[in-house]
């Protein structure tokens, strides 16, 4: 069987699996929302969670200009090295969440 790419998973697959992760740490979903809005200018509650996730990066209504602050690995791999565009906006979105995660506060987060 065919491994599905993370640009064609839909909202509805991943949201609940970064959310499992940050409650599994004490985090809450309005946290791990602001964290996602803060990056991608999305307003959580009106997000159609039908669309690919690749579509939710590619279509985000205003992408923070900080999010090339960061950086650290995911994977192995250091953010800020991602040369694919989408690839990187995802996987800024992981590193945020691991960081919320791990108990960083929202401030600190949030850069």
């Amino acid at each position: 069987m065919a491994r599905q790419s993370v640009f064609d998973m839909k909202v509805s697959k991943v949201y609940p699996l970064l959310l499992q992760k940050v409650e599994r740490k004490g985090r809450t979903k309005e946290e791990l929302d602001e964290v996602i809005s803060w990056l991608t200018g999305y307003d959580m509650a009106s997000v159609d969670m039908e669309m690919t996730y690749g579509a939710f990066f590619e279509n985000a209504p205003a992408m923070n200009p900080r999010a090339s602050l960061i950086k650290g690995k995911i994977c192995g791999v250091a953010v800020e090295s991602i040369e694919d565009p989408l690839m990187q906006k995802i996987r800024w979105l992981d590193k945020l969440v691991d960081e919320l995660a791990k108990g960083k506060s929202v401030e600190k987060v949030l850069r």
